[in-house]
């Protein structure tokens, strides 16, 4: 077996960025759990954390691209024996990051009210929502400067230090949830929503110190600004624009839902934002193996190996599979406990237990869309992952979306909506792998 794809060196990357991506989303999550507990408008908290977590995920998750982008062409360089090439390269991509990070962040904040009314918040929802966004938007540029260095270490094949990086954040998190929202009796007064935002805001800024310092300690690459601009800037845009509009397009499924879950009722947008946070885990968990395909992907696309490539395909979409079907399992098991992580309220657990199965035997398709995604981000077909999530999301997920409430299902058509759209999105992507890689292309 090809020393790049034995069982061993995929989870060598896989394992710490599977937990490196699990606790991305413990933020939200921890932030919806703790505040999800509280005693007083516990349901009112947790919709505004679901609704604003859903809009602050769009922004770094559309903004956040150039991190696959600057992973994608590093590990590709270091394949094709070219890192040299590059050495200007990250500095002048986290500069632009930042630089528009900025831009968003105070446009934004201008119309934060309006922002959440479009997304149907209103009366203390709204409220809470306008409350726990002013605090946590300025973690927004902290966390694409973080992502941005997590894109330089995975394409230099080093998944642990993001791992290391985004464990301090989830358990700093932890922590300041509970200390800020609670209180500490004689010392700090329970800070409520506002606590958490606070919590999540720390944990930011000490993860993006800590990138920093790691980067600079075990890593040759400059975060210094050099000139001139240099050439594979363009092709990083190019890009990172062609993951923007693809990402743009995974938010509005994400926003849509959002949208129709708070028009029906806050019991309804609460039991959405237990579902959501589990997928999301769930999701971010399965990218590890997403994470072994794109890291070790790219860096045999640039040494033209593509025998090895399609091993690779096929083990980290078994790996994959055998994770969804472990986590499905754990979710059947336990089906009437995971929502009472998140809430107390009878009204909104006995409804999430109505449609927890959708998320449940989403997995699998989730498993293989992802990992296929992962692999197709190394190899730099970012336009082909563009126009995928153009059609899942426009084909698929909004005419479901709107044929279901117009048939009155509810949250139901939500999930059904959603899987949908996993089910065009994986079909896609093993399609087109397989007509560009499959034996006849040796």
């Amino acid at each position: 077996m090809r020393p790049e794809i034995t069982f061993k060196n995929i989870n060598k990357i896989a394992v710490p960025a599977l937990l490196a991506s699990i606790a991305e989303p413990l933020l939200s999550s921890t932030d919806a759990a703790v505040v999800g507990n509280l005693e007083t408008n516990a349901t009112e908290a947790l919709a505004a954390v679901g609704i604003v977590g859903a809009f602050l995920s769009m922004l770094i998750w559309i903004l956040g691209q150039t991190r696959s982008a600057i992973s994608a062409l590093i590990s590709q360089h270091l394949g094709a024996d070219k890192l040299l090439d590059i050495k200007s390269l990250p500095a002048q991509a986290i500069f632009f990051n930042l630089v528009l990070s900025i831009i968003v962040l105070a446009s934004t904040s201008i119309f934060i009210k309006p922002i959440f009314q479009l997304l149907n918040a209103e009366g203390q929802v709204l409220d809470y929502c306008i409350q726990y966004y002013k605090i946590r938007v300025w973690g927004f540029p902290l966390t694409l400067f973080t992502f941005a260095i997590f894109g330089i270490f995975r394409g230099l094949q080093n998944t642990t230090w993001p791992m290391v990086i985004a464990l301090v954040g989830a358990f700093t998190n932890i922590g300041m949830d509970f200390l800020l929202v609670y209180g500490w009796e004689g010392y700090i007064d329970p800070m409520h929503i506002e606590g958490a935002a606070w919590a999540s805001l720390i944990a930011q800024f000490l993860m993006a110190i800590l990138a920093y310092i790691l980067l600079r300690q075990k890593t040759s690459i400059s975060l210094q600004l050099s000139f001139p601009i240099h050439p594979e800037i363009k092709n990083l845009v190019v890009m990172s624009l062609n993951l923007f509009v693809r990402t743009l397009a995974l938010n509005i499924a994400f926003i849509l839902a959002v949208r129709v879950a708070t028009d029906l009722g806050k019991v309804v947008i609460a039991a959405h934002t237990i579902a959501i946070n589990i997928w999301l885990f769930s999701a971010f968990f399965l990218d590890g193996y997403a994470s072994a395909g794109n890291i070790l992907g790219g860096k045999l696309y640039g040494a033209n190996d593509i025998f090895s490539l399609r091993i690779l395909a096929k083990r980290c979409v078994n790996y994959g599979l055998m994770m969804a079907c472990l986590l499905l399992i754990v979710g059947m098991i336990f089906y009437s406990s995971f929502g009472t992580i998140f809430s107390k309220e009878p009204d909104v657990l006995e409804l999430f237990n109505q449609f927890f199965f959708i998320v449940l035997i989403s997995l699998p398709i989730n498993g293989v869309a992802f990992i296929y995604d992962g692999i197709f981000k190394g190899l730099g077909k970012m336009k082909y992952l563009r126009n995928v999530l153009l059609v899942s999301t426009f084909v698929g997920f909004v005419p479901t979306l709107y044929i279901s409430q117009y048939f009155d299902w509810g949250i139901f058509g939500i999930w059904i909506a959603f899987l949908v759209w996993m089910i065009f999105r994986a079909v896609a992507l093993v399609w087109k792998f397989n007509a560009d890689f499959g034996q006849s292309k040796d």
